[in-house]
């Protein structure tokens, strides 16, 4: 089972989309490991971009991310990131697919609602950012044998 990190932005949180966010990803089938609300400190946000310091957007980046609360998620379930990065479209919503949750709910750039781990050693050392391992559940669901064969083995990931 594959986890992956998902942070619902200032935006996302203030426009009362979380739920409606939230619910595509448990209609998809994955399940919640782990969920957070809470204001992060501005330390903490410049860490997760740091790999962003040099980009002209990194400052407005960090003070929305540092402007309010933040809910923070681990998701998990076969193919978890690819999965999450196709059901939030590309970052910019203009140019989202219709039917991804950044091409139905979002205009803009950084206003684009969510964030989501791009790798499986992004998202190993995002998720240790914000949650300690004994905050992080796994658990079977009475309908995950409705969701995934046990037989299917998962796509191959793209390089």
């Amino acid at each position: 089972m594959e986890q992956t990190l998902l942070i619902f932005k200032p935006d996302a949180i203030h426009r009362q989309l979380v739920g409606r966010i939230l619910a595509r990803f448990e209609e998809k089938g994955l399940r919640i490991a782990a969920l957070k609300l809470f204001r992060p400190p501005r330390a903490l946000v410049e860490q997760h971009y740091a790999v962003h310091a040099a980009q002209p957007f990194y400052a407005s980046l960090v003070e929305l991310m540092s402007s309010g609360p933040l809910i923070v998620a681990v998701l998990e379930g076969p193919g978890a990131i690819a999965v999450v990065r196709k059901l939030i479209g590309a970052t910019h919503g203009q140019q989202a697919e219709a039917g991804t949750i950044r091409g139905d709910f979002g205009l803009d750039q950084q206003y684009n609602l969510v964030h989501a781990s791009d790798g499986p050693q992004t998202a190993k050392q995002e998720m240790a950012l914000f949650f300690k391992p004994d905050e992080l559940f796994s658990y079977e669901r009475v309908t995950d044998r409705w969701i995934v064969s046990r037989r299917e083995s998962p796509p191959a990931r793209p390089e």
